[in-house]
């Protein structure tokens, strides 16, 4: 008979999970060696917060489900953040969390608190693991995880259960749901919309990430001369340099002034596995009641942004198939998405300074190879980086572009370089950001992971700042003093180069694509580098 936590282990490891992520403490030291045992690597973070980050660069590498592990109290409260991330940001997560036995809990309060009360607002849904079913539960999390819009699922397991003996049937792991067949109801509508649009325009984002829909909207729009733009989150869906795709969209209002008028001269959009959470307050109702618009989606979207003519609950590939029904005819003769495609381009081309944030991203993609992985940390770096990169494929410009926490680019890079070695992985953030984690650098270190880590010394949050100066209010608590991020990064370990010139980051960047521990760039851009800038 097995123990909770070899179940546990024992299904997970079923699902294709290779690597788990945490802190122990004495509540999961069942969990934790089950999983081990099991196959299961667990790799030892210095926070929680950072470990659920990693376990999500571990998902986008290999597809399976991320595995966050904590004790309970402090650990749980740790990872609050990644796990409302997960939540947001629509990643498959399985939080595994130790909790005292319910008869302990009735006289014993250290460390104690509800977990499932604190957590399911943020979570798909919430277990705690009961003797007899626990084989049940994680099948069931597992379904849950990764069913419609991925997301973090929760499961609480008492010590007893973890490392007491519980009868279970074996049980066959379930195969991924999916969505019932196209509906008649308003099909041939759609199929009229389609052979009667002149400019058609398609919007597609992360849940068509999620189903690799990316050759089937590819096959779509070069059927019907339908011009792509994506979330920043859907960005290399097509390859950016394929002349239907206008470029990313989200957070610049610089990128909004080419798009919103393209939008307006569209006689019928296309919502592709488009979720409006990754969007700025500029992409509320951004079409009028006339507009047609034809939603694909896998869950009923209740966000309340925007309105749509018909929605089709139905997998992406599927419909675009069924639409294809439709002639096709010349579409956008005018050259208008052309022109907007080159404006937007054109608007964030580097002007004046020889070094500004700008040049350190296009010295970046010139050097880096195509398959490069690039993660992004959340502030005015995240915007100009998510414009002007260049991607040619999905989930190779990872970031947290829904809830937009600060703290996610250099464990998401970590995670996703241990489990895929050979592709080059490289990350950009703020000095704040990687303040705020450098105790990761240790962790990178110890797993000897080369990863590449652009750091934009400002000294300021500077797109807090830039708001806080828009709104003619006083600078406050947005300037902090400079660390020396190359002592810090020789010092854990690494190798660490202060920048200051485009020829220095190109030869630092070269020589880091060869070295076998992490390299830390420390880019000197001043303060209010990104004024104007998106």
């Amino acid at each position: 008979m097995k123990t909770g936590a070899e179940i546990i282990a024992h299904h997970l490891r079923g699902a294709g999970c290779h690597t788990a992520f945490g802190i122990p403490g004495g509540e999961v030291l069942a969990l934790v060696d089950a999983l081990t045992q099991s196959g299961i690597r667990f790799v030892l973070t210095k926070h929680e917060n950072s470990a659920g980050f990693m376990a999500e660069g571990a998902w986008h590498a290999t597809g399976a489900p991320g595995i966050l592990v904590a004790t309970l109290g402090p650990g749980v409260a740790n990872a609050v953040n990644v796990v409302a991330n997960a939540h947001q940001d629509k990643v498959p997560l399985i939080f595994l969390t130790g909790r005292v036995d319910a008869a302990e809990a009735e006289s014993y309060t250290h460390q104690v608190f509800d977990h499932q009360a604190l957590l399911r607002p943020i979570v798909k849904e919430s277990f705690c693991a009961a003797p007899g079913a626990v084989g049940a539960m994680v099948e069931k999390a597992l379904l849950i995880a990764q069913e419609g819009q991925p997301g973090p699922v929760h499961i609480d397991v008492p010590i007893g259960v973890a490392e007491g003996a519980t009868p279970e049937v074996e049980r066959v792991f379930s195969a991924q749901p999916r969505l019932g067949s196209l509906g008649a109801v308003g099909l041939e509508d759609a199929i009229a919309s389609l052979e009667q649009a002149v400019r058609p325009l398609a919007i597609a984002g992360v849940d068509a990430v999620n189903e690799e829909a990316g050759p089937a909207i590819q096959a779509f729009c070069e059927r019907y001369g339908v011009p792509l733009i994506t979330s920043y989150k859907g960005k290399g869906l097509v390859d950016e340099t394929h002349p239907l795709v206008i470029g990313g969209a989200g957070l610049s209002p610089k990128a909004d002034k080419v798009l919103m008028p393209l939008i307006d001269q569209s006689d019928l959009i296309l919502l592709i596995g488009y979720d409006p959470i990754e969007m700025r307050v500029g992409w509320r109702d951004p079409w009028g009641p006339e507009k047609q618009v034809i939603e694909i989606t896998p869950v009923v979207r209740t966000h309340g942004m925007h309105r749509v003519s018909e929605s089709f609950l139905s997998p992406i590939a599927e419909a675009l198939s069924t639409f294809s029904k439709a002639k096709p005819r010349q579409t956008w003769v005018d050259g208008a998405a052309a022109q907007a495609r080159t404006e937007l381009a054109e608007a964030f081309t580097n002007r004046g300074e020889t070094f500004s944030p700008g040049h350190v991203y296009d010295t970046l993609r010139k050097v880096l190879p195509d398959n490069t992985v690039m993660t992004t940390d959340s502030g005015a770096h995240r915007i100009l980086l998510s414009q002007k990169w260049t991607t040619h494929t999905p989930r190779t410009l990872l970031q947290s572009s829904a809830l937009c926490t600060m703290g996610c680019a250099v464990p998401i890079a970590a995670g996703y370089k241990l489990c895929a070695p050979d592709i080059p992985v490289a990350t950009v953030l703020g000095d704040a950001g990687l303040e705020m984690i450098l105790g990761e650098l240790a962790t990178i270190r110890d797993l000897k992971l080369p990863v590449i880590i652009t750091v934009m010394v400002d000294e300021s949050l500077g797109l807090i700042e830039m708001k806080q100066r828009a709104m003619g209010r006083a600078n406050a608590g947005v300037d902090f003093d400079g660390t020396d991020f190359p002592a810090v990064a020789e010092a854990m370990g690494g190798a660490g180069i202060w920048v200051d010139d485009v020829e220095t980051l190109e030869a630092e960047t070269k020589a880091a694509l060869n070295r076998d521990t992490f390299t830390l760039l420390a880019c000197r851009i001043g303060r209010r580098a990104y004024d104007g800038a998106f």
